[in-house]
């Protein structure tokens, strides 16, 4: 027999499919398979700028952050990256996701781009998200967090959220079509290749190469196995990409691309 708790969040959800309050009501159906303490749902195209589908941030999130993200800094985010590509629908762990030196990069841990590192909490203790591809070319992320303090999303926790994405996603896309997201997200998105070139004009193209990986969080071998070249030359290139922006470290290189994307 189906719980009353579950029946009641399923009831209010069918009810918000197509208005404001849809997140809300997702977020609501969601907690019964595991408490978080943020969310937040996206829907990314390759052709389009990003739709804000639900802003489950805390109250104390900067919204200049947020803002900073929609402008390209979401091109860093691996849950982007993965919604985009051939990532099969389904639960996933930002760790399972993201590159090897992802944890290492500053995106990951930026106040000025990252919405949830922007809370007052600070630092998240885990992000898990479900991939739902849509209609118009869009993918959903649907991403939960739990802040520093917390503890991970423990399996349990994981097998009953996994439990859901049937509906979830069923109802995602309902909604998505209902409130046609799809044409009020606007005209063409930037593509990175498009935003990184002109964040960085002064770099040649293999250059700018290396330093989309390098902001997204790949270690040097990681560069030089997604480009076929060797480690040495990864090397080279980061030497030579640092000479030639007269900065000095990975930092510097990361408040580059922020600076570009705040003008």
């Amino acid at each position: 027999m189906i719980g009353r708790d579950l029946a009641h969040a399923l009831a209010g959800l069918f009810g918000a499919t197509g208005t404001d309050g849809y997140g809300a009501a997702l977020d609501r159906l969601t907690r019964i398979g595991a408490d978080f303490d943020m969310s937040c749902i996206f829907g990314f195209s390759t052709s389009k700028p990003p739709a804000v589908i639900h802003d489950g941030y805390s109250e104390t999130v900067d919204r200049r952050a947020l803002r900073s993200y929609l402008r390209g800094a979401y091109l860093l985010d691996p849950f982007y990256a993965a919604s985009i590509g051939a990532t099969a629908e389904g639960l996933w762990r930002m760790r399972d996701l993201a590159p090897d030196a992802y944890y290492d990069a500053e995106f990951a841990w930026s106040q000025e781009v990252h919405p949830c590192i922007s809370d007052q909490a600070g630092t998240l203790v885990e992000e898990i998200g479900y991939i739902i591809p849509l209609s118009d070319g869009f993918a959903a992320t649907y991403s939960l967090m739990r802040n520093r303090g917390g503890t991970c999303f423990d399996e349990a926790e994981a097998a009953r959220l996994q439990e859901l994405l049937p509906v979830i996603a069923a109802s995602l896309r309902l909604h998505w079509n209902v409130s046609q997201n799809g044409e009020q997200a606007g005209g063409p998105a930037p593509d990175s290749e498009e935003v990184l070139r002109a964040a960085f004009s002064a770099l040649t193209p293999a250059q700018q190469a290396v330093t989309k990986l390098i902001l997204r969080g790949h270690s040097n071998i990681s560069i030089a196995e997604n480009l076929g070249i060797t480690e040495g030359t990864v090397k080279l290139h980061r030497y030579n990409i640092y000479k030639r922006l007269e900065i000095s470290s990975q930092a510097e290189l990361f408040q580059r691309f922020i600076d570009f994307l705040g003008k």
